[in-house]
């Protein structure tokens, strides 16, 4: 059947320039933590009853969310100042911040070792990843990038993080130890890798790129699976492993591919809002939260019915 609209969450209004960044889900607590970068907040939605409860508020410039469930913590990546926040869903207002590189952004996490990885997006000519110690918690090491850093992911299965970079248009792989070492680059066709997934079962990399590209990528050998052509420069992505769905948000005109990862093919193009290029998934309920800057409100959309 598709994304079918059912409802909307009114969310604060603006309090400065800007909107919202990257979000994730909390599935056990059924807790949506979105960057409201507008307001140097992370709103926080309830996914039972798709209504706003609270923001976190002190958190200037956040780019980003990022939720570990086996440790029940939170994790965001603060721009305008510099630093990881980590709190628990059960304190939310103490969150403790740990420095980071220049312009924090991108965020992964290995949780059997305890490290984070932040990726910095730089000044913009310092680009790196910072990799914390959450147990500490303190900063262990930042290590320089050879471009602008996008969003980074972790893969469990190899221990490895995956790092999107710009220009040039590459995927660096770092091992998650204490000195931070680099395996190796993996090269893109497309200019711009911006949104990354990882699609377990098929051992594969979902990337994103600002020419309007996915490419698919196998994320043991490096070798290129695929290429599709979207509806336009993607930001954000996420995949349904239980539908193969993988959702592409695209900010401008505002719409979201759903690509069939096993068939390899856009199956619906759904329109969201102007602006709206960052979404969030829940893959218990499979739903779909985009947030629309010019409303200040998710919409949400089912999939799978």
């Amino acid at each position: 059947m598709g994304l079918r609209l059912v409802g909307d969450v009114e969310l604060p209004a603006h309090l400065g320039e800007g909107g919202f960044d990257h979000a994730a889900i909390h599935h056990r607590r059924n807790r949506l933590y979105v960057a409201h970068t507008a307001n140097d907040a992370v709103d926080v939605i309830d996914t039972r009853a798709d209504r706003y409860v609270r923001s976190i508020t002190g958190l200037k410039g956040v780019a980003g969310a990022l939720v570990d469930e086996g440790q029940d913590l939170v994790f965001t990546s603060n721009r305008g100042e510099n630093t990881v926040g980590i709190f628990s869903p059960q304190s939310e207002d103490t969150v403790e911040k740990v420095p980071a590189g220049l312009r924090p952004n991108g965020l992964a996490y290995d949780s059997d070792r305890g490290v984070l990885l932040c990726a910095n997006v730089g000044d913009p000519n310092s680009p790196s990843v910072t990799l914390i110690d959450v147990r500490a918690p303190r900063t262990l090491v930042t290590i320089p990038m050879p471009g602008r850093t996008r969003w980074a992911i972790f893969d469990p299965e190899r221990r490895l993080f995956f790092v999107n970079i710009a220009d040039p248009p590459v995927i660096v792989v770092v091992v998650p130890e204490s000195d931070g070492s680099i395996e190796r680059r993996i090269d893109v066709p497309a200019r711009g890798p911006h949104g990354l997934e990882i699609d377990p079962s098929g051992h594969r990399l979902l990337c994103g790129c600002d020419e309007g590209k996915l490419v698919s990528i196998d994320s043991r050998s490096g070798e290129i699976r695929g290429i599709l052509d979207l509806s336009g420069s993607p930001d954000v992505v996420f995949l349904s492993q239980s539908l193969a769905h993988l959702y592409v948000a695209i900010g401008d005109p505002g719409l979201i591919d759903v690509i069939d990862i096993g068939a390899w093919k856009t199956i619906e193009v759904v329109s969201t809002g102007r602006g709206a290029h960052t979404i969030a998934h829940d893959h218990d309920s499979n739903r779909v939260y985009a947030f629309l800057p010019e409303t200040h409100r998710a919409t949400v959309f089912q999939d799978g019915d």
